[in-house]
């Protein structure tokens, strides 16, 4: 057998939710029933037979306590109040006999058995002793108590079991209750387990829908508190599906937007440099440059897509070390001359002249380098990018702040998002690949830095992170 028939087979063998809960109330019915059962049948013999031992004993105590002037109507209170038969042999010979055709007595039927007993009792000469024994006429048990009194020998008989015809008659029909309760619990288990189920059916259900990509559904709610939360659960997980759906579309239109563009420039331009510019040295160097401008802003892509990956995966570890922030700061900025010069950039710096930390040097160069980047893309026309670094208790904190357009707070959580954009509208960034933050998010992360963005409509945005003094 493969291996697709063995997971088929344990496919098969899976039973539904419903079932399951059908099963298990049936389950529960059938116990009830036979706790029932044994409760009538056994436990209820028990507690007959422990009554009428005890009051055994007080019927003898009775008889004890009397004496000859009012015995016969204590004997014959006796038998009649609790039940029993009691025969009293006088010392004369005279015998006199209680409620002996009570149903189940043994003492007037003329039983060998009994009559047996009856001597043994006497010939002992004890003042009292009881015994069981088995009625032969109506196989029950029974109790025989034999009390020697000064005017003569008294024997107390009492059945161990309920044979009055009511019990006997319960007991009788008990088998057919029984069937009724097991097909009236089976029936209500079923409506139940169809009820308790429902929710949970019509969960499952949707959230095949949502695996098949449709991610407008909405899960109900029902009032029970587990399938609410079930239920808002699945709605936020929805939500999110739903956004990641859309982040996904986004990032492989941008992406295949920013390979594209400077491929497509390369073609062009190493086509003109075949077909029109070859002779033309100057010309030629020029296109030859556009060549290979976008060959490196290809290159920087791929890098970045290949650092991302592997903070993801968090296949490299950290190598922490003691080092001036602020100098590897003003190396980062150095970059940057280009850009001031050509695009009119300028930078703010508010530092102080030293700051000290412990971190990974070149995992946070890069946080730095991709954050002023996202700053150059997204400033004003004023084209001013602030760089701040200020003194905190036990960390440093670093602003990189622009003037741009900002950012709606509804779309905070989502900027650390590959190619996240405020707007639809992919355009080429003047510097970077369009994934920085998403880099500077999983380095701050690894790190155990608190970092975030603060932002309002209109007023530019300003992104931290913060950082570990060095001791």
């Amino acid at each position: 057998m493969n291996i697709k028939n063995k997971i088929k087979n344990l496919q098969d063998k899976k039973t539904s939710f419903s079932l399951k809960t059908l099963g298990y109330l049936v389950l529960f019915s059938l116990v009830i029933i036979l706790f029932l059962w044994m409760f009538q049948v056994i436990f209820l013999q028990i507690s007959y037979e422990h009554y009428q031992l005890k009051n055994m004993n007080t019927i003898v105590k009775s008889i004890e306590e009397s004496n000859l002037n009012n015995l016969d109507e204590v004997l014959l209170t006796l038998a009649y109040q609790n039940s029993v038969c009691i025969e009293y042999e006088a010392s004369n010979g005279n015998t006199v006999s209680y409620n002996t055709m009570m149903v189940g007595c043994g003492l007037d039927k003329n039983i060998s058995s009994i009559k047996q007993l009856k001597n043994t009792l006497k010939s002992k000469g004890t003042k009292k002793e009881g015994v069981r024994l088995v009625n032969p006429l109506n196989k029950t048990k029974a109790y025989l108590y034999g009390i020697n009194i000064n005017y003569g020998y008294v024997f107390v008989y009492s059945t161990l079991e309920d044979i009055d015809s009511a019990s006997v008659l319960i007991k009788g029909q008990l088998i057919y209750i029984m069937c009724f309760v097991l097909i009236f619990a089976c029936f209500i288990a079923y409506f139940l387990s169809k009820r308790i189920t429902k929710p949970i059916t019509n969960i499952t259900k949707k959230a095949r829908e949502m695996g098949k990509g449709n991610y407008d559904i909405i899960f109900q709610e029902n009032g029970t508190l587990e399938i609410d939360e079930l239920a808002k659960t699945l709605n936020n997980t929805c939500k999110d599906m739903k956004k990641l759906d859309e982040l996904r579309n986004d990032l492989l239109a941008n992406v295949s937007h920013d390979l594209k563009t400077p491929l497509t420039m390369i073609k062009a331009y190493a086509e003109m440099v075949r077909d029109i510019s070859y002779k033309d040295k100057e010309k030629r160097e020029k296109d030859l440059n556009v060549i290979i401008d976008e060959a490196d802003r290809l290159n920087v892509l791929v890098n970045d897509l290949l650092d991302l990956s592997k903070l993801q995966a968090n296949s490299e570890g950290l190598n922490l070390e003691k080092y001036d922030l602020v100098h590897e700061i003003e190396n980062v900025l150095r970059r940057y001359d280009i850009i001031k010069k050509t695009e009119n950039y300028y930078f703010v710096f508010d530092l102080p002249e030293k700051a000290l930390v412990v971190a990974d040097k070149n995992k946070i160069n890069q946080v730095i380098y991709n954050l002023i980047n996202n700053a150059i893309n997204y400033t004003g026309e004023d084209k001013k990018v602030t760089i701040r670094v200020s003194e905190k208790e036990k960390n440093y904190l670093v602003e990189i702040i622009d003037t741009g357009k900002g950012i709606k707070t509804s779309d905070l959580p989502y900027i650390w998002d590959k190619y996240y954009k405020n707007d639809k509208n992919h355009k080429r960034n003047v510097i970077g690949t369009g994934i920085g933050l998403s880099i500077v998010r999983n380095i701050l992360e690894q790190h155990k830095f608190k970092y975030g963005v603060t932002s309002k409509k209109g007023k530019g945005a300003t992104f931290y992170f913060e950082i570990v003094k060095s001791k």
